[in-house]
Parts: C-alpha cells; structure tokens; sequence
C-alpha cells in the first residue's frame, strides 16, 4: 500500500521560504506553472528513483477550512488525516505523499469536509469532486436509459512509469467492428436487461465460427473500458483473432450485488437463455476453449464461479480485482473466500485463468484484495490449472482496467490464433 507518513515537497518547501522573505510574487509564478502543467506536483526523489513525492493543491478562495484528498494514495478513510496544510497565510494549500513511479489511480478532493465516512451515494459529485487544477479527468457518465444514475467526474494520477494504454484510443485508419444494443427478458431471474453485441469487422457467416467473450457489466466495459476500441485494434494487430463480444447489462446496484456473488440461477441465465439467444442471432463457437467469460470487482468473482459452474461453455476466465474476499453469510466481517473454497473442494476443470489486482486495492472492511486474490491464485496452481497472473500500482479502478483488459485478451485469446479463419 501507499506510505501515510508526512512528507514535504521540495518545491513547496523553497516556495514557503521565498514566501517568509515577504516575496509575494514568487507565489503568483508558481500558480502560473501550475496553470501550464497541471495539478498535482510530481517531483523526482533524487536518491529513490523509484518513488516521486506527489503534492496535491487547492487555491482558496476565501472560504477554506479544510480541503481533503480522497482515493489516490490518500485512500477512503481517515479523511482527518488526509487533509491539506495551507502555507503560512497564502491562498495555497497543499498534501505531500509519497509514491512509486509507476502508480495509476483516480482520485477526489472534497473542499470543507465534513471529516465523517463517505456516503457513495450521496457524496460523489456533490461533497467529492474533481480537482479544478488537473486537467485529467475520468468520467463516469450518466446512463441515459436509467432515470435514476447520475454521471460524475474525477481527476486522473499518473505517474511516469504507468503502463501504457496503447488500445484505448480509435484509430482512423483501421477497420471498424459493430455494437448493437438488445433488450433480452429472462424469465429465470425475471428481468429484463440490454445487452451488447461487438461484432468484428468483416463479420458474416462465412467464415468459421468466431471466438467468444463475454464481459460483465455491459454500459461499464462500453463506457469507461472502450471495449470495442480495444477489440478493433487488437485484431487489426493480429493479437487476437476476430471475436464476438456479448456484453449484458447488470441493471442497477441492488440487482448486480445479488447476481454477480456466486449466484446460480443467473449462471443458468448465461447457459440456459442468454447463449442460446446469441448463438441463434450471431455466427459464434461452441467451443469452451475458444470462450472467454471476464469482468471486473464483482464481475471477476462472478466469471470465476461461471468458470466453475459452466466449464463445458466457457474454458477461460479473465478476473480484473475479482472479488475474491466475498462471503454470503460472514457476521463477524471476517472473508471467508467462499469461491475459494469451493475450488478446493473441486476437482479440476478444463478451464485457463488470467487474473489481476492492484496493489493499492482494499474492500469497504478494509481486507486487501492482493492478498485474496494470491490466495486463489495458489489455490488454482496447486490444483493444476493454468494461471496467468500479475499485478499494478493502482487502485480499484477502470482507469486502470481500461489499459489491463487488452493483457488479458492477448494472453487468452491469443492462443486462439492458428490458420486463417477464411473457409473455401
């Protein structure tokens, strides 16, 4: 995790001293550059290369009492220890951590905080907000099929050595895939919900059967993971072959914390309607090892337990932060990893993994999520399945899933590439 201890910035250190001198005017020079190339301040430890010092600022306008950093390397608790300092009596205030090199995180400032625990769907946008001297924002935008989302905006960090995201942006000069958006009832779960369909370019039924993915959380992975994008150009590379990609909706928050979690009848959902309605509409495999089922959080605990409840559909499984430290039934909050241990309890299934999390991640219990999803990890090791693994510096977090899910295609769906898929 990031270091919480106090650190001071070299730039502001210099800045309160000049400011002692009665130099006012240094501190205008200094919000100019910060106009030029954004917040926060990022400087280079010269004895650690590894790590930069990270300062967040707030301009004040007259009316500051506090202003606290949330999410980041700041986290989402203790906003009292998280708050900023002002210098000396300037309009500046300013929060120093300390950070590897590589780190990708979104993050939130809150401007007189309350200093009371976070009420997610109160606080964002309204007491959370993005910082006004970043110019890198995330958003999160509105549904505009749901009247009751609400879209919202964050600040990106990203340090130097961040990976590169090199497949989330369009290209101009590559051929483009299709989405279509279905509206499919379910009488199993009975609901109704959109799914998504990519399909690649040139798609038609003369060729072979296409690869399959399937993806949780559909508007997300459209959204915040340009999903299609990141298909176009992976197949333009030749990374991965030509593949379908069915994204079904999870409806809202009560209805995904309730299907996602290692739910049965929405695995027979999967295998009893929505596949049989896929492959009905569109030309795609029946082959589990050509068939990735992935999410995210939720989504990667759920494509996981799609992996043990449905090998005979699906023979890969692509978790991003998979939740593994769920519990239906824990009262003393201790995370039993219940997936986990029906692993053990499993025999061994035909089915490949690519797992990943951010070493910056932990639950609403504050549990470490590295730590729940290396315990699944060696679990599936020692039961002889075939693991891809790894793990960034960021945090729960599609800013980071955004760049990663092009990883987990290439490392499954690459295999899937042999002879061209043209048949005669």
């Amino acid at each position: 995790m990031t270091d919480k201890k106090e650190y001071t910035s070299p730039r502001i250190a210099s800045l309160k001293e000049v400011l002692s001198s009665e130099d006012n005017a240094a501190l205008e020079i200094f919000w100019q550059e910060i106009v030029e190339h954004g917040a926060p301040l990022m400087e280079l430890i010269e004895d650690d290369p590894e790590h930069y010092l990270v300062t967040f600022l707030w301009r004040d306008q007259g009316d500051t009492q506090n202003v606290v950093v949330f999410s980041g390397p700041a986290g989402f608790t203790d906003p009292a220890k998280n708050q900023m300092q002002r210098l000396l009596e300037s309009d500046l205030w300013y929060r120093t951590y300390r950070v590897r090199s590589n780190l990708r995180q979104t993050y939130m400032l809150s401007h007189n905080d309350p200093l009371t625990d976070l009420d997610w769907k109160a606080d964002l946008g309204t007491r959370l907000v993005a910082d006004p001297l970043n110019p890198k924002p995330f958003v999160f935008p509105k549904d505009e099929d749901d009247s009751d989302s609400y879209g919202f905006t964050v600040s990106v960090l990203e340090l130097p050595d961040a990976p590169p995201q090199p497949y989330i942006k369009p290209r101009s000069d590559i051929p483009r895939g299709r989405v279509e958006k279905h509206h499919l009832r379910s009488e199993i779960l009975n609901n109704e919900r959109r799914v998504y369909v990519y399909t690649p370019p040139d798609y038609g039924p003369e060729h072979k059967p296409y690869a399959l993915l399937l993806l949780f959380d559909g508007p997300a992975y459209i959204e915040m993971v340009p999903t299609p994008t990141i298909l176009d150009n992976l197949i333009y590379e030749g990374k991965i072959p030509p593949m379908v990609a069915v994204l079904p909706d999870s409806l809202d928050g009560e209805t995904r914390s309730r299907e996602l979690p290692c739910h049965q009848p929405f695995v027979d959902f999967l295998t009893q309607e929505l596949l049989p309605w896929v492959r009905e509409h569109y030309h795609i495999t029946d082959d589990p090892a050509h068939s990735i089922v992935g999410g995210s959080s939720y989504g990667g605990l759920a494509s996981s337990f799609v992996g043990l409840r449905a090998s005979e559909h699906f023979g890969n499984v692509l978790s991003q932060s998979g939740s593994y430290w769920w519990e239906p039934d824990s009262e003393d909050g201790i995370p039993q990893e219940s997936l986990t241990q029906q692993f053990i309890a499993s025999p061994r299934l035909p089915v490949r993994f690519y797992m990943e999390v951010g070493l910056q991640e932990r639950n609403a219990s504050d549990t470490s999520m590295v730590i729940t999803n290396r315990h699944l990890r060696d679990i599936l090791r020692l039961k002889g399945y075939e693991v891809h693994y790894t793990e960034f510096n960021g945090g729960h977090d599609y800013l980071c899933w955004r760049g990663s899910l092009a990883n987990g295609l290439v490392t499954l769906a690459g295999k899937f590439i042999s002879k061209p898929r043209r048949t005669e």
